[in-house]
């Protein structure tokens, strides 16, 4: 079964981070809490890593992976072109559960985009995912942390449950504090569309941008 470390999830302990990122750069793929569910957290420039989550979760290879980063500076480098609707969103709604769609970096394997050429970006409001981005130096894969089809993870206990004897680690934040997935919109120019309706109401979202 996976290790369960408890980490504070306001103020993470910089060592437990520190080998937790180490696990990251070694290929493994862990389970960590975000502010919507517990996710499946990967290095997405590791071809070995992506095809693990896939296997872990029993996720169709179609399905494209969304990423987690921990700035805006950091999605500029995963998207080389990113339209003015997305740094409204992002200094409206991040952080938090808003997933913004935009065109992928070529740095990005087919695998995390599923070869669509797009990647869902997310900067999200929870420290210990933050600080492991930070630490690992690289973006993390953000799909919750479940089997394919099944009801996603609110506690590290339900992650252990569900995966425990699929995963090296969980990393225990205790209980997520949303009860729905973020909101995705896919961003094309001045346009824009939602994917999924989560944690973010898309009347917000709406009303937002035409005041802008």
């Amino acid at each position: 079964m996976a290790e369960i470390w408890k980490v504070d999830p306001n103020n993470p302990e910089s060592w437990l981070i520190a080998r937790a990122a180490e696990r990251i750069g070694q290929g493994q793929v862990l389970a960590i809490p975000t502010d919507t569910f517990y996710g499946l957290a990967a290095n997405p420039f590791d071809a070995a890593a992506i095809e693990n989550v896939f296997a872990i979760k029993g996720r169709p290879k179609n399905a494209p992976l969304l990423l987690l980063v921990d700035s805006v500076e950091m999605a500029r480098e995963l998207s080389p072109d990113l339209p003015d609707t997305f740094f409204l969103l992002a200094k409206r709604f991040w952080p938090g559960p808003l997933t913004l769609v935009v065109p992928a970096s070529f740095e990005l394997a087919p695998e995390v985009t599923a070869g669509t050429g797009r990647v869902g970006l997310r900067l999200p409001a929870a420290a210990i995912a933050v600080a492991l981005i930070g630490a690992a130096s690289c973006p993390l894969t953000a799909t919750s942390a479940n089997l394919s089809g099944q009801k996603e993870c609110s506690t590290a206990q339900q992650v252990n449950d569900c995966l425990g004897d699929r995963l090296p680690l969980i990393l225990d934040g205790g209980t997520s504090p949303q009860s729905r997935p973020s909101t995705v919109v896919k961003l094309e120019g001045k346009g824009w569309e939602i994917l999924r309706e989560g944690a973010v109401p898309g009347a917000e979202i709406a009303r937002f941008l035409k005041g802008c």
